[in-house]
């Protein structure tokens, strides 16, 4: 009975060990796929400011801290076009900030980066084209699915051409089509969105197919690690 208690036992570690990893590391599997981690748990290797001066947040609980790091948004130095973006994320009470994807223009990543909004939820609050989950300021998601401050919230995003979809909590909360906004100002709510160029606004398919990915600094504490990244090709496969 001993023999084979044991046997079990390490049969159970040697799976776990294959298909989990710890905080900011990869997996097995995912290195086999192609992943990449972009951030290490210990510092800001390979990120910057969008602004260009330094980064002046520590990491904190082997994560990024974005709050007072120096600049509005804290970005990944490498541009994707394609791809499905991993992180685990902790909100503070209350909390505002974003992830951002394809930002073309650090000088002005508002304008020229599509955000997913990161923000604590009210009791009674309904999803929002500028709440938890939402494709900011353009369209809701279906549920707020967020486990609310102080807890770890895990998003996967995947942008592949004019696709994007969110899950949250391994829920899918958000799928939206640019082309459904080939208008300038377009939204899924009254009014234009906030994305103009030169004074007016824009279209959401006229955005940069490729750009920076980030983390907001709106003034709030937001912890994010596990910062994983998968490229895929233009039909939203892994390039052989």
């Amino acid at each position: 009975m001993k023999r084979v208690s044991f046997a079990f036992t390490l049969v159970a570690v040697l799976f776990s060990a294959s298909v989990f990893a710890a905080d900011n590391e990869l997996t097995p599997s995912e290195k086999a796929d192609g992943w990449r981690l972009l951030f290490n748990g210990k510092d800001y290797a390979d990120w910057k400011n969008n602004n260009g001066k330094p980064i002046t947040s520590k990491v904190e609980e082997e994560s990024i801290q974005t709050n007072n790091c120096g600049g509005y948004i804290l970005v990944y130095d490498k541009e994707f076009g394609n791809f499905i973006l991993k992180c685990d994320v902790k909100m503070s009470a209350p909390c505002n900030s974003g992830i951002f994807l394809r930002i073309e223009n650090l000088k002005d990543p508002v304008n020229t980066g599509f955000e997913i909004q990161v923000a604590t939820a009210g009791p009674d609050e309904k999803p929002s084209v500028n709440g938890v989950g939402s494709l900011y300021d353009v369209k809701a998601p279906n549920k707020i699915a967020t486990n609310g401050a102080g807890k770890w919230d895990h998003y996967e995003v995947q942008f592949v051409g004019d696709q994007l979809t969110v899950a949250l909590n391994g829920t899918k909360i958000l799928n939206a089509d640019l082309q459904d906004y080939k208008e300038p100002g377009k939204r899924d709510a009254e009014g234009n969105h906030k994305y103009v160029k030169d004074g007016k606004p824009r279209a959401l398919t006229d955005f940069a197919k490729k750009g920076y990915i980030g983390f907001q600094d709106h003034g709030h504490k937001v912890w994010i690690k596990n910062v994983k990244l998968l490229e895929l090709d233009e039909n939203g496969k892994r390039p052989k």
